[in-house]
């Protein structure tokens, strides 16, 4: 990709969310939020996350 046309690209991307109303950029952040999946499951893998609900399901018992 050229210089110029990667310089278009960032241009339009920044122009395209600028025209966007401000309800809408902040519906868009919640739901690519809500996409993600929680912190120790997306840095350490699926261990830690089976570890912590299992400490989490025996102090409830």
């Amino acid at each position: 990709m050229k210089s110029n046309e990667y310089i278009k690209y960032i241009t339009q991307t920044v122009v395209k969310y600028i025209d966007q109303p401000k309800d809408e950029r902040k519906r868009h952040r919640m739901e690519k939020k809500d996409l993600k999946g929680p912190f120790l499951f997306r840095w350490f893998g699926v261990l830690p996350y089976i570890f912590y609900f299992g400490l989490r399901n025996k102090k409830h018992k």
